[in-house]
């Protein structure tokens, strides 16, 4: 009871429940968390797709709202209006994209609360010639590094930017997210990394499924 989840306890101890059964299953706390964000996953999927089909989306419409951009760049409020045709034209929700994601954040607070919380992972080994303790950081740097490399990936995928500027300065965010959350627990950073991979594996899906 003096084990604080935040403000999404109400989501985090059931969470923290499902990994202690997957736990007692595979007496392996590593396991136990890559079956946990899987769950979680499939929970969020519906949302997850709905936001990621609006990305696809609003990415095909790029250019040619650039072009809108050009053409009427001295008349603000009539790029505002032919922008706006455009969407209903092509039936795009600007804001399909993040709607979704905020009704994620809930569950991704409270997990990560769950991660960073749980006196259980003390000591607690994954692979024992890799992770000897998921409460500490990767001692060879090896998830930090996967975890970049997964982030600077869904970006290229995602970003629905033209401008190099504005490309390399998030280039730059992400490797620089690979030294800040170097020192974070293995454990939370093996939840982050396979939940940026299934991220991605759900993007390349939607794109198969608008191909179609």
């Amino acid at each position: 009871q003096l084990v604080d989840y935040g403000w999404f306890g109400v989501l985090a101890k059931p969470m923290f429940w499902l990994m202690e059964q997957f736990f007692r299953i595979t007496k392996n706390y590593g396991i136990a968390i890559i079956l946990l964000t899987i769950v979680v996953r499939i929970l969020l999927f519906y949302p997850s797709l709905k936001s990621a089909t609006a990305m696809e989306e609003m990415k095909a419409l790029q250019p040619q709202m650039n072009a809108l951009r050009e053409k009427y760049k001295k008349d603000p409020q009539k790029l505002n209006q032919e922008i706006m045709k455009l969407y209903k034209e092509h039936k795009v929700n600007p804001l399909g994209g993040c709607l979704p994601m905020l009704l994620q954040l809930p569950f991704f607070v409270a997990l990560y609360n769950v991660l960073s919380v749980s006196i259980e992972l003390r000591q607690a080994s994954f692979i024992p010639i890799w992770i000897k303790d998921l409460s500490v950081h990767d001692p060879f740097y090896i998830l930090p590094i996967l975890m970049g490399v997964s982030m600077v990936y869904t970006m290229k995928m995602t970003s629905t930017s033209i401008d190099p500027q504005q490309q390399k300065i998030m280039m730059y965010m992400n490797i620089a997210f690979i030294f800040l959350f170097a020192w974070l627990p293995a454990g939370l950073l093996l939840y982050i990394t396979l939940s940026n991979v299934l991220s991605i594996v759900q993007q390349l899906y939607v794109r198969k499924l608008l191909a179609k």
